[in-house]
């Protein structure tokens, strides 16, 4: 779990259908976690994806060269990422 406060001192409370309270807590269980634990790891997990895309990079006047020069390059066409990609995933 990525760690953003140490301290617990604030309760997040949750409504949810008989069903979606069986998920959770088999999934729970399945990973060896209690279902504050497990709803925790997800959670943050879920809002440093959601925030990651909205966060500024800033550079300086070096960094802000060298982005640019690496936009620049031609593209390096990779075979192996190429069959990667084209392959079904573990989830399709």
């Amino acid at each position: 779990m990525t760690q953003v406060g140490l301290t617990k001192n604030q309760r997040i409370d949750v409504r949810a259908s008989g069903a979606v309270k069986d998920l959770l807590q088999e999934a729970a269980r399945v990973n060896h976690k209690s279902v504050s634990e497990f709803l925790l790891d997800a959670g943050i997990t879920a809002a440093n994806q959601a925030l990651a895309a909205r966060h500024r990079f800033m550079l300086d006047e070096a960094g802000w060269q060298a982005f640019h020069e690496a936009l620049d390059r031609p593209v390096q066409h990779k075979r192996a990422l190429k069959r990667l990609l084209s392959e079904p995933g573990a989830l399709d």
